[in-house]
């Protein structure tokens, strides 16, 4: 287990949309959240204390968090004083990054040294079987995107949040490194062997009560060319009853693809639809994820109406309007 309350660390982030990971822990997990740590000429900023390493570690912070989700997940040469500097003052380091902690030398001497853990969350710890589209019993519903990091773990994340609050069964199950630090279990989707993404989706979604719901964290796109086979493995190992659309209006194109512009949510319905129905051939669309942060309440309360009325599904924003809507649609199921 990763110790807990952490140092959320920002290191140079460009931008908001690259602090995902601390965003998450920071939404979802405040109480674990002493404060942040950014190098100079960071872009993002959580509105948390800046802490130096010696006020956290004052404030009882255990463990220094990379918050940072960049492109290719790679620990970047100028955080390295930081990190081995925290390792140093005692605190254990946790990474969500392709790039593996326990892979660079430095920081393996140090932690051995001075007594420190270094996590890798993005690791399987598991033998995953291959898949074998065999029925499940229970219910399964999956956030798809029109793209990347639009708001699918929010999505599940507030559903599982609102169905406890009115007795409904439902646990949220992690796929992506974000997930798994903040519940603490999950599948690290994106670092399994390509044959077995679809097996370990169908391992952490088992056989449950029959009113029982499984709401899976989505990762990627089908229409994201980087990205997109971790998507297909939700889908057809997933064998979700009710798909989630999720989509963020304000982007001008696909996160770090300029050359590609973001689809319809008709184009994501008609494209998502009949693949998940290869695995489950009831599945349903059953409602609209809006991630509206960058408009207006009064604009994002129109652009909700006007897609309930384009899409004839709920529409709203979990996070910032609730997702009684979503959560009322998979109840009628």
């Amino acid at each position: 287990m990763i110790d807990t309350p952490y140092l959320l660390f920002l290191g140079d982030a460009p931008d908001m949309l690259a602090a995902k990971v601390a965003i998450g822990i920071r939404d979802w997990r405040p109480e674990h959240a002493v404060g942040q740590i950014r190098l100079e000429g960071c872009g993002a900023d959580l509105g948390l204390a800046d802490l130096t390493l010696a006020e956290a570690k004052e404030a009882g912070a255990k463990t220094l968090v990379i918050g940072v989700a960049n492109r290719g997940g790679v620990i970047s040469a100028a955080w390295k004083e930081v990190l081995i500097a925290a390792l140093e003052m005692g605190f254990d380091l946790a990474s969500g990054l392709h790039n593996l902690l326990r892979d660079e030398g430095d920081l393996v001497a140090a932690a051995q040294t001075h007594g420190g853990t270094l996590h890798d969350v993005r690791v399987p710890t598991v033998g995953y079987p291959i898949a074998n589209g065999k029925k499940r019993t229970g219910k399964r519903c999956l956030a798809v995107g029109t793209d990347c990091s639009v708001g699918k773990m929010y999505t599940a994340m507030a559903m599982e949040r609102d169905m406890a609050e009115r007795g409904m069964k439902a646990t949220f199950r992690a796929t992506g490194q974000t997930g798994i630090l903040i519940t603490g279990h999950g599948v690290p989707l994106d670092a399994v062997i390509a044959d077995f993404m679809a097996g370990s989706v169908e391992y952490l979604t088992p056989n449950n009560e029959d009113d029982h719901w499984d709401l899976i964290e989505g990762q990627g796109s089908l229409f994201h060319v980087s990205y997109s086979g971790v998507t297909m493995a939700l889908i057809h190992g997933g064998q979700p009853d009710a798909l989630i659309l999720c989509h963020e209006p304000t982007r001008e194109h696909m996160r770090g693809l300029p050359e590609y512009t973001q689809p319809s949510l008709k184009t994501l319905r008609d494209t998502a639809l009949p693949l998940a129905r290869i695995s489950n051939p009831a599945c349903e669309v059953v409602g609209v994820s809006v991630n509206t942060q960058h408009m207006s309440e009064e604009d994002a309360r129109a652009y909700l109406s006007q897609v309930e009325t384009d899409m004839d599904l709920p529409a709203t924003d979990p996070y910032r309007f609730g997702s009684g809507k979503l959560v009322d649609a998979l109840a009628a199921m």
